[in-house]
């Protein structure tokens, strides 16, 4: 089953991702157009501190017009691994670094549409090492239990896609 690329152009080149539009041909033979936003990969942590809390950030997102419960995450620089990436991110978002950073898994965040690819660390073992954060960002940190964190994740409170699927890939490790 194969899908045939006929044409594709760059409608978009931006900071954080870029958009083609891609003119395919399905294995059945329709023609049809798609935008797909290129992204380079991202990272989001789930740092635990020694009482056994999870850091969350509450960070302004303008898209969705409010301030919403999140893990820290962040978009990985051209190149980087996703490992020195989280621990770039975790410091700039949490001021805290981690001695001990454990991959618990991968997806891509919106395959219909993007090919972001987010790479998930817990972060243990914190200790003060804070980095500057990025001019457009206005958060502010919130250490929860870890249970009232799944708490909060089932009853909707935490409404961030990555973030929910963080917890989920995580659930075995923290609980």
């Amino acid at each position: 089953m194969t899908f045939e690329i006929i044409d594709q152009e760059m409608v978009y080149k931006g900071k954080a991702f870029d958009v083609r539009r891609e003119k395919i041909r399905t294995p059945q033979g329709a023609i049809v157009l798609l935008d797909i936003v290129d992204h380079r990969g991202a990272v989001t942590m789930i740092p635990v501190d020694q009482e056994g809390r999870i850091i969350f950030v509450r960070q302004y997102r303008h898209p969705a017009g409010k301030f919403l419960l999140e893990l820290p995450a962040g978009v990985m620089e051209v190149g980087e691994l996703p490992e020195n990436s989280a621990q770039r991110e975790v410091r700039e978002e949490t001021g805290m670094a981690a001695e001990k950073l454990v991959k618990v898994g991968e997806f891509y965040l919106a395959p219909g549409y993007s090919t972001e690819y987010m790479h998930v660390f817990l972060a243990t073992q914190l200790y003060p090492a804070p980095l500057p954060g990025d001019i457009d960002e206005v958060l502010s940190l919130e250490r929860v239990p870890i249970r009232e964190a799944y708490r909060l994740a089932m009853e909707g409170e935490i409404q961030d896609a990555k973030s929910l699927a963080a917890l989920f890939l995580a659930r075995q490790l923290l609980e």
